[in-house]
């Protein structure tokens, strides 16, 4: 198990060191001169170049590459070509948001998927199963960002019943700031379970056929019964490889939801950088963002272990 554990941090670590150089490659082979965004195109070629000194973007790639992990380490992720304000802050203030969001989000797809997903393995030759399979097929089609429309025109337009947009921290109105996750948390989780729904199916169709489930059935448990006690745990090994996959999608599809909810989110700033060429933020929410979809692979490896004994003894 420990072999395990040292290998998986290993390649954790390789894949962050690899990320990080071509995420800073990328930006770095941009088009366009940050400073001279920064100041204008009616600005001088002596201020320009005063900025780029400023910046550290004068010095050589090597030496801006060891300071920017340098400031990753520490979070001490320098100031905006735009605004001059200290990243780190900012990030950090966003991010909180998003992950309310994403958790939200995640939640609302696992209660759908799970049961949903079940259900549609018991009754796979019954009409209820093919209606849940043939509604799950129409839901993996809809992207996230349309299904917040659709719920924004139905209960924010014509019932009233939720607001449509805006972000209240729950420090200042936990009410207030229920409602306006509802429908962005909606948006975000339906589309993730009618994805995952289709995994929770397969893995319990796969178990509903394995000899053990037969045996429990034939000394007399029930159907159900048989599935919670024997197959659940094994039919969560392959669902969650998914789920990993599944938070990783979340966070990337929050930065179109966040933009249509007006939700300031770690998507919204992403964005907004974007549109104003401020690189180096884009360039350190690309890299947590990255940060954060490795060590949720490196968590799914570990809860391997917890789920499946057989591996906790394995070297492999």
């Amino acid at each position: 198990m420990l072999v395990r554990l040292a290998r998986r941090v290993g390649v954790f670590l390789a894949s962050l060191l690899v990320s990080s150089v071509v995420v800073f490659a990328f930006m770095a082979i941009l088009p366009g001169d940050p400073a001279r965004v920064a100041l204008g195109v009616s600005a001088s070629d002596s201020a320009v170049a005063q900025l780029r000194h400023e910046f550290g973007l004068d010095r050589p790639l090597v030496a801006q590459y060891l300071d920017w992990m340098k400031g990753l380490v520490t979070f001490h992720l320098g100031d905006s070509y735009v605004s001059h304000a200290a990243i780190g802050p900012q990030i950090a203030d966003r991010i909180q948001v998003t992950l309310w969001l994403v958790v939200a989000a995640m939640i609302v797809a696992l209660v759908v998927a799970v049961p949903v997903g079940t259900l549609m393995a018991v009754r796979h030759r019954r009409l209820s199963g093919l209606v849940l399979s043939a509604a799950s097929q129409v839901g993996v089609a809809i992207p996230a960002f349309l299904a917040g429309i659709l719920l924004i025109t139905v209960f924010a337009v014509r019932l009233g019943w939720l607001p449509a947009n805006g972000w209240t921290a729950p420090g200042i109105d936990f009410g207030q700031f229920l409602r306006q996750l509802v429908l962005p948390a909606l948006s975000l989780g339906l589309v993730q379970a009618a994805v995952l729904t289709r995994y929770v199916r397969s893995a319990v169709l796969d178990v509903l056929r394995e000899d053990y489930l037969r045996t429990a059935r034939a000394k007399g448990l029930r159907p159900g019964r048989a599935l919670v006690r024997h197959g659940l745990r094994n039919a969560a090994i392959p669902v969650v490889t998914v789920l990993a996959l599944q938070l990783a999608t979340l966070f990337i599809g929050a930065v179109v939801v966040e933009r249509v909810f007006v939700v300031p989110g770690l998507g919204s700033l992403l964005l907004d950088s974007v549109s104003n060429r401020d690189l180096v933020v884009v360039q350190d929410i690309v890299m947590i963002l990255v940060v954060v979809v490795l060590l949720m692979n490196l968590v799914v490896d570990l809860l391997y272990v917890v789920i499946d004994p057989r591996l906790r003894g394995a070297d492999s």
